[in-house]
């Protein structure tokens, strides 16, 4: 199950996350998203663990958590939906 965060320090470490995370249960995953051109953090993560009751525990505990000076936006992440378009052969 994965988890959006939100609102992450842009100096916050893939293991300051997991930090966090890990008192729920076993992190499976961890990535902090980047910009592509300066792989500089882009403020978000999504961080998968074991199952949906420690989804759910870590949601209602860390929504709103102040780490290190900023107050964490924490939710169920949705699935992506498939775009149309790209690359087209033919």
């Amino acid at each position: 199950m994965d988890i959006y965060v939100g609102n992450l320090p842009y100096t916050a470490t893939e293991e300051d996350v997991t930090g966090l995370f890990a008192a729920y249960g076993p992190v499976e995953r961890v990535k902090i998203i980047t910009d592509r051109e300066t792989g500089r953090s882009k403020g978000f993560a999504f961080v998968t663990l074991g199952d949906q009751s420690q989804l759910n525990a870590s949601i209602e505990a860390l929504n709103g958590y102040d780490f290190q000076g900023r107050a964490l936006r924490v939710n169920a992440s949705e699935p992506k939906e498939s775009k149309p378009g790209g690359f087209r052969s033919g």
